[in-house]
């Protein structure tokens, strides 16, 4: 309960967060762990039901906190998958139009100062620039856009 008042968690990570709590625990006291497993599923079981853990609640608030900072659709559903979120419930709640992907993709490339925003010269860190943007989960298309043709008004004032 204590870990659920202070994190919010999907059932999954809940799961591993009380599995690791009772290896260290039956490490201490010298117990075999797999006997306290049902009292884990039962546990589990109980939070989703009385409604301290909901996998779509987790995955909505998670996923507009990401997009608030810039993060790609493909980020995002990576990032709830890696919390154990199902595949499904993570693209339902990271699908964001190519509007909104192109501002993610302009916070990033501010962020992270690239195109228009580098300190250098713009043409000989083209390359980089477009590879920080790809590996941040940007389509070639849309971080394409940014690099070359950022620093049009349209566009900056997103």
């Amino acid at each position: 309960m204590h870990y659920l008042e202070r994190y919010a968690a999907p059932a999954a990570q809940l799961r591993r967060v009380l599995g690791r709590k009772i290896a260290l625990s039956c490490w201490h006291h010298g117990q075999e762990p797999a006997a306290f497993a049902a009292m884990l599923d039962e546990i589990v079981a109980r939070c989703v039901a009385s409604g301290l853990v909901d996998d779509q609640r987790f995955a909505e608030a998670r996923a507009a906190t990401l997009k608030r900072k810039g993060r790609s659709s493909r980020v995002v559903a990576a990032n709830l998958a890696g919390k154990g979120v199902a595949r499904d419930l993570a693209a339902q709640v990271s699908e964001s139009s190519a509007d909104e992907e192109l501002a993610a993709a302009l916070k990033t490339a501010r962020r992270k100062r690239l195109g228009p925003w580098s300190r250098g010269d713009r043409a000989a860190s083209r390359q980089k620039d477009l590879a920080a943007l790809a590996r941040s989960g940007f389509s070639m298309t849309i971080a394409r856009t940014v690099i070359d043709g950022a620093g049009d008004e349209d566009l900056t004032g997103l």
